[in-house]
């Protein structure tokens, strides 16, 4: 009888080992089904309501550390009496609880800022540096899902707090003063180390070490001098290249050609056919906070093989915050060279907010059949 049980037996332990397994990974799978969610209900735009309660979170999460350090302290000053008895012994279900909650919020706090931070950083990136900061980003809140285990190390600590107070910031300060010039990201990321360290030292004890998180603001000053993040608070909305611009009641209307029936993945084409002589029109739409005045510029690039790519023509429009469905500019231009192309969205101070590539086509008929309007 026990020979005939022990088949059974194994495939109950196989299937539980499969279980184990697979409980590994479903933070990964909650990381993704959650951004596949936030991707499709959280807006493009910047509300003074997100960045308050992402402002809430870090001050909770700052509350947390104080009283986690105070405790700590508290303990090391009393001798660790207090560990001591509760080694001696078993911890109840309440104590247990009791000693894990502070953790567990943390996490929770770390992830939603996190997630938050991330949707809008990776809505927001054009080009492949970009795109690469906003994965980079992607990793820590998957990370965040497997080290909750080890918040007690309060340097490790110290360095998602600083991160997440440093790319808040980012948002934050140049939503209050209305500006996206590149003194208020460096004095945002300032802020940000600068909070973290002047509370690990009102923290008593001053557990763990606060020097990695201005070693991480150094990069972050260095990456942005070099275009490789989004230049937040802006985020990209939309940009297209087409023929036949009007601008009809509230709407920018462009003439556009259809993807072929295998790109099943793209609406518009990525080639534009143009007549002889007939302009070419980049529309771009930008969210951007309320009361914010600044301007922007369509830098038109084009290919050669000899030189690589070449900036044609810089043309700026002015922009001005507040509008719900984006703020958009466009520019145009006519004797279009036959080839590769692409349009860049860019601050005043040159940081990149958009970028879109198309190849152009001179001397071809359009097939009426391909072409579609579409309003901005």
């Amino acid at each position: 009888m026990a020979i005939g049980l022990s088949f059974p037996l194994r495939r109950d332990i196989s299937v539980k080992i499969k279980f184990a397994h697979l409980r590994a990974y479903l933070p990964v799978l909650a990381f993704f089904g959650g951004f596949l969610w936030d991707a499709l209900t959280i807006g493009r735009s910047v509300a003074p309501a997100d960045l308050a309660i992402l402002a809430g979170y870090l001050v909770a999460a700052a509350g947390i550390l104080w009283w986690l350090g105070h405790r700590r302290h508290a303990l090391a000053v009393e001798g660790c009496e207090g560990e001591a008895q509760a080694t001696a012994q078993p911890a109840s279900f309440l104590s247990s609880w009791w000693e894990r909650a502070p953790y567990l919020l943390l996490q929770f706090l770390f992830g939603g800022l996190f997630s938050a931070l991330f949707i809008l950083y990776f809505k927001s990136s054009s080009h492949l540096t970009a795109v690469l900061w906003s994965m980079g980003l992607g990793g820590l809140l998957v990370a965040n899902e497997f080290i909750g285990d080890r918040y007690h190390r309060f340097t490790l600590t110290w360095i998602l707090f600083g991160l997440c107070a440093m790319l808040l910031f980012n948002f934050l300060l140049p939503f209050m003063v209305g500006s996206i010039g590149m003194v208020w990201f460096y004095l945002s990321t300032l802020a940000g180390a600068g909070l973290t360290h002047w509370l690990r030292k009102k923290t008593p004890g001053c557990p763990g070490r606060a020097a990695p998180v201005w070693i991480i603001a150094g990069l972050l000053a260095v990456a942005y001098f070099l275009d490789l993040i989004p230049p937040v608070p802006l985020v990209k909305r939309d940009i297209q290249v087409g023929r036949n611009f009007a601008h009809v009641a509230d709407e920018y209307r462009l003439t556009l050609e259809k993807a072929p029936w295998w790109v099943f993945w793209r609406e518009v084409s990525d080639e534009v056919h143009l007549a002889p002589g007939e302009r070419l029109y980049c529309v771009s739409s930008v969210f951007a906070p309320g009361g914010l005045s600044t301007r922007l510029y369509h830098r038109w690039e084009h290919y050669e093989p000899l030189r690589g790519w070449v900036t044609v023509s810089r043309m700026g429009f002015g922009l001005f915050g507040g509008r719900d469905g984006g703020f958009r500019g466009y520019t145009y231009k006519q004797e279009v060279a036959p080839g590769e192309w692409k349009v860049k969205v860019e601050t005043e101070s040159g940081r990149t907010v958009a970028v879109h590539a198309f190849s152009v086509v001179t001397g071809a008929p359009v097939d009426p059949e391909r072409e579609t309007v579409r309003g901005l």
